[in-house]
């Protein structure tokens, strides 16, 4: 290896500063490029890459098929829509029983909103980041902050845990940062839970702080931050079979009603629970057994 003299103004010290900053150079990974919008209408985010990475098919359902969440997702819809529009629209979380479709219904939104799109405005972008990668969230809203488009930047499962911060940098970029969240940017994050932690996590801040009533307040103000609750509750016998004969008529899939109705009430039963995910499953072992492709 090249010594470096300590007289760093000699034609040989320069050249072996040229090597090492030429070699730096080559380890260094290159600026990320502008990303191209125009690839998809839905992207994942890569904090590794600093890059947003295209999805030419998005893995949803139709809007049509979401059952027993028709009044948060009117919410959803309108809160989307004038956002699309340019006006004023509120961050939001989706929390409650798992299975629901609340990360079903954020796609199926988007979806809805461009295809009713006219065709001389800009589509919504929906950009997926995942929880591992939200300290990088700053960067993100760098990278879309100028950018003609709007977004929707969604995180599916949004929790912490333990000794977990991160959630301070989403707290930053939400509300309170000095740059705040760009106005072509809105958050939507679907959680089981309603503040984003687990409650043994907060009731150990309430027993070690010096100050308890801080302490809670300072890890609950993060769901704050969302100017939208969407609870999500676990569904009736009755919407349950709604969901599962709405997927029927959907898939045209042709089954006696009475012997499918005793069907799809035991697969529910022994899974212990009712959701629109379990109604799903079952419509794919019923369509297993019909010999049906979905």
């Amino acid at each position: 290896m090249d010594r470096i003299p300590t007289d760093l103004t000699t034609p040989d010290a320069l050249a072996v500063l040229r090597r090492l900053a030429d070699a730096l150079d080559r380890i260094a990974p290159p600026p990320p490029g502008p990303a191209d919008l125009e690839a998809a209408d839905a992207f994942v985010w890569s904090s590794q890459g600093r890059r947003l990475v295209p999805v030419p098919k998005v893995n949803r359902v139709e809007m049509a098929l979401l059952r027993g969440i028709d009044r948060v997702r009117d919410i959803l819809v309108d809160n989307t829509e004038r956002f699309a529009k340019g006006f004023p629209a509120n961050n939001a979380l989706l929390w409650g029983a798992r299975g629901m479709g609340k990360s079903s219904l954020v796609k199926a939104v988007h979806a809805e909103i461009n295809r009713a799109c006219p065709r001389d405005t800009l589509p919504l972008k929906l950009v997926e980041i995942h929880r591992e990668e939200i300290e990088s969230l700053p960067d993100l809203m760098t990278l879309v902050r100028s950018d003609p488009h709007r977004f929707i930047v969604f995180c599916d499962d949004l929790s912490f845990d333990g000794d977990d911060t991160s959630y301070k940098s989403l707290k930053a970029v939400l509300e309170g940062g000095i740059e705040g969240r760009p106005d072509n940017v809105l958050f939507y994050a679907t959680s089981n839970r309603r503040h984003l932690l687990p409650r043994d996590m907060m009731d150990n801040e309430r027993s070690t702080a010096i100050n308890p009533g801080e302490a809670v307040e300072e890890k609950v103000s993060l769901s704050d931050r969302f100017g939208l609750w969407l609870g999500f509750h676990k569904c009736s016998q009755d919407e349950y079979l709604d969901m599962v004969y709405g997927y029927m008529e959907h898939l045209d899939l042709t089954a006696d009603r009475d012997s499918v109705r005793a069907d799809a009430l035991e697969w529910a039963t022994t899974r212990g629970s009712r959701s629109g995910r379990t109604a799903w499953q079952f419509i794919q072992d019923l369509a297993g057994r019909l010999g049906r492709r979905l």
